[in-house]
């Protein structure tokens, strides 16, 4: 299937039956029209304010708001209505922010989710922003807060997979919380390194485990409670991963340890989250027995 292709296909999936409410409680926001109100990419995207919406109005943008639980990213601040996400995305974001510059670059964001990241990347004042994500459930999140901001950002509904089928290659890709999520990391890595123009550069995140070995862990089931988690490695099989994916320049820039001031459950999210996922008696294992989630943040060149 080409490309373009597909992103119809993807589109035509906004009509599906279980989306349609979501789209349908959408469509009643886009037809409210603010000009010259107050943007904020701060921690808090926040736009507006309380006075700039009528009663009607700051009904709807509740409505639709809940509609479209669970947020998971953000948090967002609209019209003084505050959407508490489960992640607090902030502190992600304020802790890679001293590692790239993406003035006039061409930039992906893989994974985006309803494009918390791209919202403040704005700031930078890139020459092309551009998310992928497959959820329309995200899409329509992301959908529901650029109609107020007015941004140029670009939101595909395509995955990693899709980089190197895409029209134009990128300067800069971002990649956070995606490649554990990947049955075949190595390839993932390879599929950014095509989609970069020469030199360009990435800035990933993952699950890791410590150890000097060049190991990963592979979860039984589920890690975290999360079904869909294949490889943990630990920073040398990581190193491993991006070199043999063309890779150069390999810079470690952080490592933590998830914590519950940056994900817990809201009333905007699901009815559990971290808290929930580790052991009532052991908070350094998760509920599964495995070492508790901690991450490693990593910036590279493609060579």
């Amino acid at each position: 299937m080409k490309l373009d292709e597909l992103k119809k296909l993807k589109t035509q999936c906004l009509e599906w039956k279980n989306v349609k409410p979501w789209y349908d409680q959408l469509k009643q926001v886009l037809k409210i029209e603010k000009e010259h109100i107050k943007i904020e990419l701060n921690d808090w995207v926040s736009i507006g304010e309380k006075d700039d919406l009528t009663p009607a109005e700051h009904e709807l943008i509740l409505q639709t708001a809940k509609t479209l639980i669970p947020w998971r990213k953000g948090p967002f601040n609209l019209f003084g209505l505050k959407i508490d996400s489960e992640w607090q995305s902030n502190i992600k974001y304020n802790l890679i922010r001293p590692y790239f510059d993406l003035k006039d670059k061409v930039v992906a964001d893989i994974g985006c989710n309803n494009g918390y990241y791209m919202f403040r990347m704005l700031e930078d004042k890139p020459k092309r922003l551009i998310g992928f994500d497959p959820s329309p459930l995200t899409m329509l999140q992301f959908e529901f807060i650029n109609h107020f901001i007015k941004s140029d950002i670009v939101y595909e509904k395509l995955g990693v997979e899709h980089l190197e089928l895409y029209n134009h290659k990128f300067d800069f890709i971002f990649m956070l919380g995606v490649l554990y999520h990947r049955p075949d990391p190595v390839g993932t890595l390879k599929s950014l390194a095509r989609g970069l123009n020469p030199a360009g550069e990435i800035l990933i995140d993952t699950f890791m485990i410590d150890g000097e070995d060049e190991i990963a862990l592979t979860p039984n089931s589920r890690y975290s409670k999360i079904p869909n988690i294949y490889f943990i490695p630990t920073i040398p099989a990581l190193k491993n991963w991006l070199n043999r994916a063309g890779f150069t320049d390999i810079e470690i820039l952080k490592t933590t340890v998830t914590t519950q001031e940056e994900q817990r459950k809201t009333d905007w999210s699901f009815e559990q989250s971290l808290e929930d996922f580790l052991d009532p008696n052991d908070s350094s294992k998760t509920v599964e027995g495995y070492p508790a989630p901690k991450r490693v943040y990593v910036k590279a060149k493609k060579s």
